[in-house]
C-alpha cells in the first residue's frame, strides 16, 4: 500500500493482492457475516407471497378515415393525427383513464374466479377481500390499522355490505377498488393504438382470468359506448314499424269487414265507403313498407356502428412468478455483505 496524496494521508491506492491477503486473513468474519446475511434475506424474501403477472394485447378498429402518408410521417414522431378526425369521444388513448373509473373497478367485482389448486372457487371481490396471503410485517400493520378504524358497515351507511354502491362504497369496497386499480394496468402505443392489459395476482388462473375478463368487459363498454345512438334509433324504429304494422292490420281488418258485410250491394254510398277504407288501408301499408325499410337501415347502421377488436396477444396462464426474484434477492444481499466485510476488514488496520 502506497501514498496517493501526502497532503491527504487517507487517501490511498487500493492493493488488489494486499485486499486478498486481508480477506483471506479475516475469513472469520465473512464466515459470521455471510450465514447470517444468507438466513436473514432467505426468511425474508420467503414470507413476501409471489405474484404473476399476465399480459393481453388488442388492437381496436380504427373509426378515422385513411388520411394516408401524412399519418405514417405522424406516427414516426410518437403522433397519431387519425384521433384529430375520430367522431368518438373516447379515444384510445383515454382506455388507462376509463379503466380506473370507479364503475370499470366495481364491475370487476363479481367476475368468477378459481385458484389453480381448485380450492377457492368464489367472486374476484371476496378473493381479494379473504384470500390475499401478506408479509409477516403486513399482518402487524394490518392488525394496528384494524385497531383505530371504524366498523365496515358504520361508515358505509346504508347496512349492505354486500350491495355495491359505486356512488357511496362501503370502506371495504373502497379498498378492494383500489387494490383492484393497482393489479390491473392498461396502456396504449400512442403509435399503433396496440392495447396492453397487465394483471398482476399471486395466483396464476386468478391473473389470467382476471386479463381476460378486463379484456372483454373493456370491448364491452367501448362497444355499448359506440353503440348507444345506433341502438336508440333501432329501438325507435322498431316501435314505429311494430305501431305501423298494428294500424295497417287493424285497417285491413275493418276494410274487409264492411266488404262482407255489404257484399253484393251497389249503392254509390258503399263504394264511396269501401274506397275510402281501401285508400286508408293503402297508405298504412305504405308507412308500414317505410317503418320496415327504417328498422333494416337502423340494423345496418347498428352493425356498421359496431367496433372489431383484433386480440393480438390472448390471455395465458403464466408458469412462473415475476416477483419476488428470490435467488437475486439473496444474492444481492450477500454480496452487499461482503462488500461490507471487504471494507471492513481492509481499513481495519488502517
Amino acid at each position: 500500500m502506497k501514498e496517493v496524496n501526502q497532503g491527504l494521508p487517507y487517501l490511498r491506492e487500493i492493493n488488489i493482492a494486499e485486499l486478498i491477503r486481508k480477506i483471506i486473513k479475516g475469513k472469520k468474519y465473512f464466515l459470521f457475516t455471510l450465514p447470517i446475511a444468507l438466513v436473514i434475506s432467505s426468511l425474508i424474501v420467503i414470507c413476501i407471497p409471489r405474484t404473476y403477472i399476465c399480459e393481453v394485447k388488442l388492437a381496436p378498429e380504427s373509426s378515422s378515415p385513411n388520411i394516408g402518408g401524412l399519418s405514417s410521417i405522424a406516427s414516426s414522431l410518437g403522433m397519431n393525427i387519425g384521433n384529430m378526425t375520430n367522431q368518438d369521444a373516447i379515444i384510445p388513448e383515454l382506455y388507462p383513464d376509463l379503466m380506473k373509473s370507479t364503475d370499470f373497478r366495481v364491475s370487476m367485482f363479481d367476475v368468477k374466479v378459481t385458484t389453480k389448486n381448485g380450492k377457492i372457487n368464489t367472486t374476484y371481490f371476496d378473493y381479494l377481500k379473504n384470500n390475499q396471503k401478506f408479509a409477516y410485517w403486513d399482518y402487524a400493520i394490518i392488525w394496528i390499522l384494524s385497531k383505530f378504524t371504524k366498523d365496515e358497515e358504520e361508515i358505509s351507511g346504508n347496512g349492505q355490505s354486500n350491495k355495491v354502491n359505486p356512488f357511496m362504497m362501503s370502506k371495504s369496497q373502497n379498498d378492494i377498488a383500489k387494490i383492484i386499480e393497482g393489479k390491473i394496468k392498461c396502456n396504449v402505443d400512442k403509435k399503433t393504438d396496440v392495447i396492453t392489459i397487465n394483471v398482476e395476482d399471486q395466483d396464476p388462473l386468478v391473473c389470467a382470468t382476471i386479463a381476460d375478463s378486463a379484456r372483454v368487459k373493456l370491448q364491452q363498454f367501448i362497444t355499448n359506448y359506440r353503440t348507444s345512438k345506433a341502438r336508440i334509433d333501432l329501438a325507435y324504429a322498431k316501435r314505429l314499424n311494430i305501431e305501423a304494422k298494428q294500424s295497417y292490420l287493424k285497417a285491413q281488418k275493418l276494410y274487409a269487414a264492411y266488404a262482407d258485410a255489404n257484399e253484393g250491394l251497389a249503392l254509390e254510398s258503399f263504394k264511396a265507403k269501401r274506397d275510402e277504407l281501401e285508400n286508408e288501408m293503402q297508405l298504412l301499408f305504405n308507412n308500414y313498407q317505410q317503418t320496415a325499410l327504417q328498422l333494416q337501415l337502423a340494423k345496418a347502421k347498428l352493425q356498421e356502428r359496431t367496433p372489431a377488436f383484433t386480440t393480438l396477444q390472448s390471455a395465458s396462464v403464466p408458469l412462473r412468478p415475476s416477483s419476488p426474484k428470490r435467488m437475486f434477492f439473496v444474492m444481492f444481499w450477500l454480496f452487499v455483505t461482503f462488500c461490507g466485510t471487504s471494507i471492513y476488514v481492509y481499513r481495519k488496520d488502517i
